[in-house]
């Protein structure tokens, strides 16, 4: 399955504490996994700059990363972005038979 790169940045009204923040990612996972149960996660990191977070996942096509990040912005009033992301090993045997210079 293609993997998709998603940076999540929550508007300052999303959270009343620190600690919702928790309560907050339970809501929207379950949530995640009850729609899209395929998707599968590879990783989730907190970031510093201007994005909050990066999720990392799994899905089988564009259509269903939308649909993960439909539902993130429903619930934390959140502004998302998509990455279509290829693995590096992958990536090098794409690039390796294109023509030089």
């Amino acid at each position: 399955m293609p993997i998709f790169v998603m940076l999540t940045r929550l508007s300052p009204e999303a959270l009343k504490s620190p600690r919702s923040l928790e309560k907050l990612e339970r809501k929207v996972s379950d949530r995640i996994r009850a729609e899209c149960p395929i998707i599968e996660w590879i990783q989730n990191l907190a970031v510093i700059g201007p994005y909050d977070y990066i999720d990392i996942f799994r899905a089988p096509d564009i259509e269903a990363a939308t649909k993960v990040s439909a539902l993130v912005r429903t619930f934390g009033h959140a502004q998302t972005e998509i990455w279509a992301a290829t693995e590096w090993e992958r990536f090098k045997d794409i690039v390796r038979d294109l023509p030089s210079n």
